[in-house]
């Protein structure tokens, strides 16, 4: 049996008057893979400090099996107070440590053990945090996002060496495909509470789903027997007075449970404001190149992106993909070859630092340009406050320097200010970092509706996946190699990863030669049927749409769910129709649709 590492039992904690957490439990064992997921601000990275000892809670109890070690890799590791790397490393393990295998740890991650802290990159600072703690061998392993600034080959490299470890790990990250490879537990922290449920992250969103289309089954009965008792209150009230009491205490219970309830968070709206169309070429690169000094960017580099292209940049560290974004967009001058930006491009771009406003400077300023109080979303102004809220942040934020928010409130922070700006064209530098995995999906969803082209750094692999069109690959010395499809569309073709964690990137890589296209078989041409469904299911799905929408609304309507029970279930009915019919419509169309362009 496992033994017991580390309980934590009923810890709350407050923060300004707000609970954070209330009565959560923790355990973990010894070879526990335990992911701790929740939205941005839910006090994930609060309940790890609490069980590293850290922090200590308002109320509630914390206990480890005696002897046992624990490490802590904190999102911001601080390396300001050493002078090198090595000693920054050797401080987080024992005294029996040998400096030799630190030096063959740090040599693995491309990292001088007597370099200076001060002059390490986000990645590179993030590695030297890893080696602190991996080193050390804990007992129990606390990981609060070990991916960020992290390249897809380290990302990889560090699933592999978490595998091998003997630690209880318990990891926060808003990377899914870290996230499920490695956890064979979950923890849920929603509105101060922690749910757990003995399976990986892979399970996670259909159970999270699950207990929240429950809780508002609940939350429906609980009003309409607040509305049952309140009509009796009105008509009733001439039974025996002992049972009126007794039935009125009833009801002030039923209100305050009411009144107490804490919904779970909203979800933010990302909605990009859109300038008038690009031409179709958005831009066109012929044998590009740009050095500095001896270290080549892009060598000899050929491209075309056409007008709705989503093309990701993949590579480690260091290998210029910001530089490279920047001299697609003609920010930066080449050395040599021809860049043609195509006609009537409006840019909008989000920035990998998300540095570009001071610390002291407000929401509201940072949102408007310190002009007013309002915001031009898609030609109309609205106010700050309200595009606010569409992005999670509350009114009383309007004033707060952005210096004090989180990582993932400055995340959410620098797409409203990219989002707000009218485009065609959106240049996204590591967007992910720091979001949570709700906003995630709310910002992939924006980008499949988005009319124009996105160019776009990210080193999530479900993210590319779901988003990108093609993958512009980094293949070492200013090489570049484009494949479409996303990331698992790339390794299926490239059959090896993007470049190694440690590969030396100023090494020339031979080009490899790209695989001649499989001979073409026959295909039989549309029937009629099928260019007359071609023709007509547009216009079917608009109609569908429009009912569906107009259902939608209708449920949505204060009151909806106190009519008639049987109106209830015969429009929900009419909706799963209409939904079901939809998805079949949509699913017919888009066969077609791939049929027709194979055969053209």
């Amino acid at each position: 049996m496992a033994r017991q590492l580390l309980i934590l039992e009923d810890i709350s904690l407050t923060f300004g008057g707000h609970p954070v957490l209330s009565g959560v439990d923790l355990t973990v064992h010894s070879g526990d893979r335990i992911c701790l997921v929740g939205r941005n601000g839910s006090g994930k990275s609060t309940l790890l400090k609490i069980a590293a000892g850290m922090v200590e809670p308002d109320s509630g109890s914390r206990w480890t099996h005696p002897g046992t070690t624990i490490r802590y890799l904190a999102q911001e590791p601080d390396l300001s107070t050493y002078s090198r790397i090595g000693d920054y490393v050797e401080d987080g393990m024992d005294a029996t440590a040998s400096t030799h295998r630190v030096a063959d740890f740090l040599d693995k991650l491309h990292l001088d053990p007597d370099g200076d802290p001060k002059t390490l990159s986000g990645g590179e600072a993030r590695k030297a945090a890893l080696a602190r703690v991996l080193l050390a061998e804990p007992d129990v392993l606390f990981l609060d996002e070990p991916t960020n600034h992290l390249d897809i080959a380290t990302i990889e490299w560090l699933e592999q060496t978490l595998r091998g470890l003997k630690s209880a790990i318990v990891l926060i990250s808003h990377d899914r495909r870290f996230l499920t490879n490695l956890s064979r537990a979950t923890v849920w922290l929603d509105r101060g509470t922690a749910r757990r449920q003995k399976q990986g992250f892979a399970s996670f969103e259909e159970w999270r789903d699950q207990v929240l289309d429950e809780e508002a089954t609940t939350r429906h009965k609980l009003d309409r027997k607040i509305a049952m008792e309140e009509d009796w209150l009105r008509y009733g009230v001439t039974a025996r007075r002992k049972r009126n009491q007794k039935r009125l205490a009833d009801l002030h219970a039923l209100r305050a449970a009411r009144r107490n309830y804490r919904g779970p968070q909203g979800k933010a709206t990302l909605t990009a404001s859109e300038a008038g169309q690009s031409g179709k070429r958005v831009l066109e690169v012929e044998d590009l190149s740009k050095s500095f000094g001896d270290r080549a960017i892009v060598r000899d580099l050929s491209i075309r992106v056409l007008r709705g292209d989503r093309l990701a940049l993949i590579g480690p560290n260091g290998a210029g993909k910001t530089t490279l974004i920047n001299l697609l967009t003609g920010k930066l001058a080449p050395d040599a070859g021809r860049i043609d930006l195509g006609t009537a491009l409006e840019i909008a771009s989000l920035d990998q630092k998300r540095a570009s406003l001071s610390d002291d400077t407000s929401l509201q300023d940072a949102l408007t340009g310190g002009r007013g109080d309002t915001v031009t979303v898609n030609g109309k102004e609205r106010h700050v406050v309200g595009y606010m809220k569409d992005f999670l942040f509350t009114p009383n934020q309007a004033r707060q320097p952005i210096g004090k928010l989180s990582g993932g409130e400055r995340g959410r922070l620098m797409l409203a200010r990219a989002l707000s700006l009218p485009s065609n064209v959106l240049i996204l530098d590591e967007p992910t970092n720091d979001l949570d995995l709700e906003t995630l999906d709310l910002l992939q969803e924006m980008l499949d509706g988005y009319p124009g082209t996105v160019l776009f750094v990210s080193h999530d692999r479900d993210f590319l996946d779901r988003v990108a069109t093609s993958v512009l690959v980094a293949e070492g010395d200013g090489h570049w190699s484009e494949y479409p499809g996303g990331y698992s569309d790339m390794m299926d073709q490239r059959g090896a990863a993007p470049t190694r964690a440690n590969a030396d990137a100023g090494k020339p890589k031979p080009q490899k030669p790209k695989p001649r296209p499989a001979p073409k078989t026959a295909t039989p041409a549309l029937s009629a049927r099928e260019q007359e469904l071609l023709r007509t299911l547009p216009g079917q799905i608009d109609g569908l749409r429009a009912q569906k929408e107009k259902l939608e609304a209708a449920m949505a309507a204060p009151g909806f769910y106190n009519g008639d029970r049987d109106s209830v279930e015969r429009t929900s009915r009419a909706l799963q129709k209409i939904v079901d019919t939809l998805a079949l419509a949509e699913d017919r169309w888009l066969e077609l649709e791939i049929k027709r362009e194979t055969l053209s």
